[in-house]
């Protein structure tokens, strides 16, 4: 199954949660907040908007921040995704 996100929608998956101690033990992320960087997976066609011309910004490979109660979660396969709109996202990460 594949998602294929319409009008100014994107399709996130969030990159996964760890911290290191001091001494270099990775503790797993799944106690804490979820963090609200994300790749993206894919990006809708952008186009006329609610009357407006919506140009996409971001592409597929990106990593971004997007915002904390942003979005719809889908589970798709076993896989976890989101779904948001390109202007719940606040930047991409270079």
């Amino acid at each position: 199954m594949k998602l294929v996100p319409l009008g100014d929608r994107v399709i996130l998956k969030q990159l996964i949660a760890e911290e290191t101690t001091k001494s270099g033990i990775v503790l797993p992320g799944q106690n804490k907040e979820k963090p609200q960087q994300a790749e993206v997976v894919a990006v809708g066609p952008g186009g006329m908007i609610d009357g407006k011309e919506v140009k996409m910004e971001v592409k597929v490979g990106d990593n971004v921040i997007y915002s904390k109660y942003a979005g719809t979660d889908v589970k798709i396969e076993e896989e976890e995704f989101i779904i948001v709109k390109q202007s719940d996202i606040l930047a991409v990460i270079q």
